[in-house]
């Protein structure tokens, strides 16, 4: 399963992903992966939590970005989630490419079983129609 989380800038994205890992944390068997930009919520995840800061690893598009989440899983087998914040920034995530990675990630995750949750800096309408009903959209309080 890939779902995407989207909304405006200021929407609560970032906090979101990092409660629902923590969250998943506590209730879960498995491990649970926390992919940022950078390493500014180690405090803020639960220490049990793997955060990785994918800036580290020269991942330029989603191709390398694929390959990086397919190694997480290589090495682990007992990763149940896999959350990611923020990786727009490290390349172009359009709507195109968004389309691409699920398809990719929905075969890897089935074969695994593992789910993704990945923050997306598009809105609902800026989102291809198909990938839709994989969205958790936010909005600004």
């Amino acid at each position: 399963m890939v779902k995407f989380i989207v909304g405006p800038k200021g929407s609560g994205k970032t906090k979101w992903l990092i409660e629902k890992a923590n969250e998943e944390k506590k209730k879960g068997n498995g491990n649970i992966v926390f992919i940022d930009v950078d390493d500014n919520h180690i405090f803020s995840l639960d220490y049990s939590v793997r955060l990785i800061n994918a800036m580290e690893f020269n991942i330029k598009n989603i191709e390398s970005f694929y390959g990086f989440l397919c190694g997480i899983i290589g090495m682990d087998y007992d990763v149940e989630k896999i959350y990611v914040d923020g990786i727009y920034k490290a390349f172009s995530l359009k709507a195109e490419e968004l389309e691409k990675l699920n398809e990719m990630l929905s075969i890897i995750g089935e074969k695994f079983n593992t789910e993704f949750y990945i923050g997306s800096d598009l809105n609902m309408k800026e989102m291809p129609k198909k990938l839709q009903i994989n969205c958790i959209e936010l909005e600004v309080d």
